[in-house]
């Protein structure tokens, strides 16, 4: 069997499931991938289908992918059965240089012909850790970043024996899992993006033993100052613009002197013209046709959105509700609370509030919520039963912006065998004040036909439950009514 193309991989397989490895189940499970993992640590399966579980509310938020489903994880008893068969295989044990080694060798030794082996390792060189292949040329590092299911840069290179060929493939297996890969040029420990960690690490360390800063204050100084820079533009890219309108070169020539400076423990290179000379040519291509004032306005829109997360963090409104689950014995709220969430900053359009779409995504949520809530969950979509709106009727009092929390209330308003009729309202979380409506009919289908079906039997009953519970509620005073231009006074 030789090497599948990378759009071909069907099965991966995963050597080690500590918090890396559980990440990559995760990414892998929700591009739509069958994963079969091992690793001989105790309760090594339930810890990672726990992790697999804690990272499918956010997979779900940025989107899965066709057939993406926790239920095709299997867990084996040994690397040999784990890799049998395998299209891919990512290897994520501790990074220890002769465990990782024999690993490898193991991997190697059981692996279909072809089938290329990354390692997740951040630092160790590639052709140490393949040395005891008998197939080295397959073997490949594929670092990743934490959270390896949200962050999308892994770094790509290979050893001494690796085949180049093999590395190509693992570029674009990567981007096609939706990652940002990229090809470290030379085998040197640490590679790039650890190397840069490192330093400020060091740095951070050195701080604290002299009393420099605490721990809180080196966070302070990176997360609201140059992290938040670094994480739109990188380094680079940033300094080129601290060069104001001729760019790095300024930057170089105004600001190369204080490489000299007893700023940090580590020693600085020379600023050779070589050097000097790459960095502005290298930032000047990054800037393309862009002027430093078209990245300065693009970079201050980014940092807006990145302050606006920050802040909801720091203020606690960036944390939202666990799903509830229908209990049998509960008394049903009229109408239910099921969900508050915060007004998410991708939301906030160029006026500074909530866009109209978003207010949709928004009341989908509170559908979520409720079908969470009577049992209609990933399985019951597996299953191919799930409610298709059909009609949505919206209604706006006042606008939200980044500032606000929401708390989103369900009326049930009817239902048949086959349809739901629902309510849902906007209200200001701190204040009560109502912000949005919506009434909803929703249609209960068979996905497979492609046509209506009745309504599982257990979930009508929970439906028909609440809806009782509802029956004394008044009717909103926004149901039903329709749009239209009455007739001009004189």
């Amino acid at each position: 069997m030789g090497r599948p193309a990378a759009s071909e991989v069907r099965k991966v397989a995963l050597v080690g499931t500590g918090v890396i490895g559980a990440g990559w189940a995760a990414n892998f499970l929700a591009r739509g991938y069958d994963v079969v993992a091992t690793d001989p640590g105790a309760g090594a399966e339930e810890k990672l289908r726990a992790g697999v579980a804690n990272a499918w509310p956010a997979l779900q938020r940025v989107g899965l992918a066709a057939g993406a489903d926790p239920e095709r994880l299997d867990f084996a008893p040994s690397i040999g059965a784990a890799v049998a068969g395998a299209d891919f295989v990512q290897e994520s044990a501790p990074e220890n240089e002769a465990l990782k080694t024999r690993l490898l060798a193991e991997i190697d030794a059981a692996a279909d012909p072809g089938v290329v082996i990354a390692s997740s390792s951040s630092g160790l060189l590639p052709s140490r850790i393949q040395a005891a292949c008998r197939e080295p040329g397959r073997v490949v590092i594929g670092h990743p970043f934490n959270p390896v299911y949200l962050l999308p840069l892994v770094e790509v290179l290979g050893g001494e024996k690796t085949d180049p060929a093999a590395i190509d493939w693992a570029m674009d297996f990567y981007a096609q899992l939706g990652k940002r890969p990229l090809k470290v040029r030379k085998e040197v420990p640490g590679y790039i993006s650890d190397r840069l960690q490192e330093a400020i690490w060091r740095e951070a360390l050195h701080m604290v033993a002299d009393g420099t800063a605490n721990t809180a204050e080196i966070d302070a100084a990176i997360v609201h100052g140059p992290g938040l820079r670094l994480a739109f533009m990188g380094p680079c890219l940033t300094f080129h613009l601290a060069g104001g309108e001729t760019g790095m070169a300024h930057m170089l020539e105004q600001f190369g002197p204080a490489l000299k400076l007893p700023w940090t423990r580590l020693e600085a290179p020379e600023l050779t013209e070589e050097l000097a000379g790459r960095m502005i040519e290298g930032t000047r291509a990054q800037a393309g046709n862009r002027s430093v004032r078209d990245l300065e306005r693009a970079r201050d829109q980014a940092l807006i959105g990145f302050m606006r997360v920050i802040e909801q963090m720091d203020a606690g409104r960036y944390t939202e509700q666990a799903p509830r689950r229908f209990e049998a014995d509960e008394t049903i709220e009229a109408p239910l609370a099921l969900l508050e969430i915060p007004v998410r900053p991708e939301w906030i359009d160029y006026n500074g509030h909530m866009s109209e779409s978003c207010y949709l995504t928004a009341f989908g949520d509170a559908s979520d919520a409720l079908f969470r809530y009577v049992g209609i969950d990933e399985a019951y979509r597996a299953a191919g039963r799930s409610f298709y709106t059909v009609e949505t009727h919206l209604n706006n009092y006042r606008e939200a912006t980044d500032r606000d929390r929401l708390r989103l209330t369900t009326q049930l308003l009817g239902l048949d065998e086959k349809r739901m009729h629902l309510f849902h309202a906007m209200h200001d979380a701190g204040n009560g004040e109502l912000i949005a409506t919506t009434e909803q009919m929703l249609l209960h289908v068979d996905a497979a036909a492609q046509r209506s079906a009745p309504i599982a039997h257990e979930v009508a009953g929970r439906l028909q439950a609440i809806l009782e519970a509802h029956a004394a509620l008044p009717r909103p005073e926004q149901v039903g009514r329709v749009m239209g231009l009455g007739a001009r006074k004189a």
